[in-house]
């Protein structure tokens, strides 16, 4: 069930996220649902969405954090 557009994602990202990493974590999400299609290529017997969902937030964590109000930022990097 790849995400057609940003407006699509599940509450949890929307209501958190800025737009850009919303952006990203859209682009991770679907790469990963194609990437991920045979369940051999996963790892603790995850499903195919858990798995996309997972790696997306990883896309996410690698430019943006939370900072010390629990807001994500995008990293000084």
């Amino acid at each position: 069930m790849p995400y057609q557009n940003t407006s699509k994602l599940p509450e949890s990202v929307k209501g958190n996220l800025p737009k850009h990493a919303q952006e990203i974590y859209q682009e991770a999400f679907n790469s990963a649902w194609d990437t991920y299609e045979d369940p051999s290529d996963r790892k603790n017997d995850d499903d195919r969405e858990t798995t996309a969902h997972k790696v997306a937030w990883s896309a996410v964590k690698n430019s943006y954090h939370k900072n010390e109000q629990g807001n994500w930022v995008k990293s000084n990097s």
